[in-house]
Formats: structure tokens, sequence, C-alpha cells
């Protein structure tokens, strides 16, 4: 017994001792200014001009920008970006976003109070450096207003979200995929640092705006991954799933740590072109429902995992659909075509919506926030509503038409 405790404390050590290895890096002056060339901040954004086309396209090299609002630190981009392809085909309604703001991953919850509160990748380029977490809030998910920043990085956040990162090239101190849950009575906010590291932060005092801290007894990740969700049982468990959502844990009921080990996911009839996949997810045997952009939701008793896929070159979530939240999962498919990386949310009428920020050049918008109301086919698969609140009036009958030809019969 001595030995085995001795190899188990060893082995503890070890990955201790990996895990500072792996976090000791120390970012070049040089490339830490390059990222603070970028505001780190979204802020409130300005209402939609025209018909909200165009938008950003963030990366490793910089900022490419097609749109009406250019500035210095951006480079010029085209149409080519967001040629609206899906839109043209049907694929897609030609939603407006709901405001002019450079945000990614967006996703929204009905809080305890009546209001949508909304989070997402923030700041000018999300490979870059971001100064925390933002928050915006609705009472209709029409017109939105700009919380502020709810958790600063510098000033609230543990020592190893502080540290610079190495990725893909250079220097990032970035935020990815913050969701806001309202689970148990509180405000609870899932995070990960690029290119990986996932913590959860609590409201300390029960409202949204924070302030927030650690809801783990940890100082470390939780797990090395990316797009962490949560989600709430009809018998007040709560789970936690990550990255391409292929395994689910059990979280303790104070919400302080994992209750059980991760237990694997099986799709029971995986989907296997290679044109729904993207190219990792091809070289790993497409046995999985993406590769990042965890979703997990409840919806008429069953339970719908998924996650974000290159299909057929659009970035979309694919869901699978169980009767047991641990699976197995059936029934892979695109749900909103160029939606991917996102959320799904029911509203206060007992609407499903899907939140859109458009991340492929299909789309008619790039990075910016939009909502499409869904529907669900009898077997329980996902698909855009004919009815699109988002739509301009002058859009609605050629959606409509388009609609009745390509989604009616689904």
């Amino acid at each position: 017994m001595k030995r085995i405790f001795l190899l188990f404390v060893m082995g503890c050590v070890c990955r201790v001792w990996a895990y500072c290895q792996e976090t000791a890096y120390t970012a070049p002056l040089a490339e830490m200014a390059w990222a603070k060339q970028f505001s780190g901040v979204s802020g409130p954004g300005v209402a939609v001009e025209g018909d909200g086309r165009g938008g950003w396209r963030s990366g490793a090299d910089g900022v490419l920008y097609y749109g009406n609002r250019p500035r210095p630190e951006y480079k010029e981009g085209t149409l080519r970006m967001c040629t609206g392809s899906a839109v043209e085909s049907g694929l897609v309604p030609p939603i407006k976003p709901a405001w002019e703001l450079h945000l990614r991953d967006g996703v929204v919850t009905l809080g305890g109070d009546g209001n949508y509160y909304l989070t997402g990748s923030s700041g000018d380029n999300i490979w870059a450096w971001a100064k925390g977490i933002e928050l915006w809030k609705s009472a209709d998910l029409h017109k939105w207003e700009y919380v502020g920043l709810v958790w600063d990085i510098d000033k609230e956040a543990d020592d190893w979200v502080k540290a610079w990162r190495k990725h893909p090239r250079r220097a990032v101190r970035a935020v990815w995929a913050p969701e806001i849950h309202y689970i148990k009575g509180n405000y609870f906010i899932c995070f990960s640092m690029c290119p990986d590291g996932i913590g959860i932060l609590k409201s300390s005092t029960g409202k949204p705006e924070g302030p927030y801290v650690n809801a783990f007894t940890i100082d470390r990740p939780i797990v090395k991954g990316i797009d962490a969700t949560l989600f709430e049982d009809e018998d007040g468990k709560v789970y936690f799933t990550y990255g391409r959502a292929d395994e689910i844990a059990l979280l303790k009921e104070d919400m302080s740590g994992l209750a059980e080990p991760f237990r694997k996911i099986v799709i029971e009839d995986p989907d296997h072109n290679p044109a729904h996949h993207a190219k990792k997810c091809v070289g790993r045997g497409m046995n999985d429902l993406g590769h990042e952009g965890a979703v997990l939701f409840k919806r008429d008793g069953k339970y719908y995992l998924g996650a974000a896929d290159n299909y057929e070159g659009r970035y979309s979530t694919c869901l699978g659909i169980s009767d047991n939240i641990y699976g197995p999962y059936r029934k892979r498919h695109e749900s909103i075509p160029c939606g991917g990386g996102t959320g799904f949310f029911k509203d206060k009428d007992g609407n499903w919506w899907c939140s859109y920020f458009g991340n492929d050049s299909q789309s008619h918008f790039r990075e910016k926030i939009g909502f499409i109301r869904t529907d669900f086919t009898e077997e329980g698969l996902a698909y855009p509503a004919k009815e699109q609140p988002f739509v301009q009036p002058k859009d609605r009958k050629e959606w409509e038409r388009t609609w009745n030809k390509v989604w009616k019969n689904n």
C-alpha cells in the first residue's frame, strides 16, 4: 500500500511539475506590444448601419475588416469575407445583427430578473489579448445595454489566468468563449484562456454584474481545453463539458469542483461523410460531433449535445440527441447553418433560439452577434424557423419563399 501511495504522490508531483513547465513562458515585449495595439474590450457597440453585412475576421496576423468603421490597426477586407451565399441559397435567414459590435462566440442566458444576459469572446482580436469578460443585457433581445467589464484579469484573476501564452505564432493573453449561466439562483461564467485552460467563475453577490470569484477550490485550470459550457438539469444537477463535447462530468452540489470523473461520450450512428467534418475530425475517424464549441441543452425530455464543425464549408454546430445525459447520442445533424460555436436558449415565451456570429465566408456577416429562431422536426432535429423576427420586412417575402423550398419538408 505504501508503494501505491508513493507512486500516486509521485504522479501528482510530476503532473504539477509538467504544468509549471508548460506555463513557464516569458512573452517577448515586442509581441505584447503588437497584441496591445488592439483594444482589449469590444465596448457597448452602436446601432446597425444599413443591412449589417460585413464585419471582422480576427487572426494571428491581425484583423481584416469590411464595413463602415475601419481603424488604422485593421487590414482592409473584401466582400469575399462574407459572401452571404448561405443566405442566397436559403439555408440561413437574412437576419440583421443585433447591433454593430465585434463579438465572437456569443452565448445568452435568461437571468433570474427577467433580463437576457450575453457574454462572448470580446476585444478587437481574440488571438491577441483581452482585458477580461464583458457583459451585455436586454429585456427583449432587441435593445441591448452594456453592463461593462465584469471581470478584469489584471485585478481579479488567479495567476494562471494572468500569464501570457504562446499561440500560434506569438504571445497572447485572450479569453475564449466565456459563457454566462444562471444556475442555482446565481450567475456562473465558464471561460477558457487561449490556447487552452478552463476556469469557472461565480458571482460573489448573486448579481450578474458580479464581482466574480473562482468557483472551484483550485488555483489552476480545471482541464487543459477550450470552449466550456454548463447545463443544469431539471433535478438541479449541473454538468460540465468542453471542447468537442466528447466527455461530460457532474459538478459538486456547491459548484466547487467535479463530483465524478469525466465520462466518455459515444455517438451511436456517427456521420462518416468527410464533407461534414473539419480535416482534424476526418483524421481521427469522424466518430465525434465536431471539433470545438461544445453545446449542451435539454428540450422535451431529450438531451442535445453538440460541437462546431466544418459542415460543407460552414462553421455550424452539429447536434446529437439522447434520452440520457451521458448518451449514447444519435442523429448527428447540422443545426443552424453558419451558427456554430455559440449556443441555444429558450426565451420567456418558450421559443428556442440559436445565437449566431458568422465564422465562415458563406455567412452574410462575421464576428457580430445575431439571433435565429429555431424549430425542431418530429424527430427532434433543429433547423431555422420560418418566422424570424430579425429579418427585415423588405427581405421577409424572399426568406419565406426560400424557406418553403429548403426547409418546409423537414
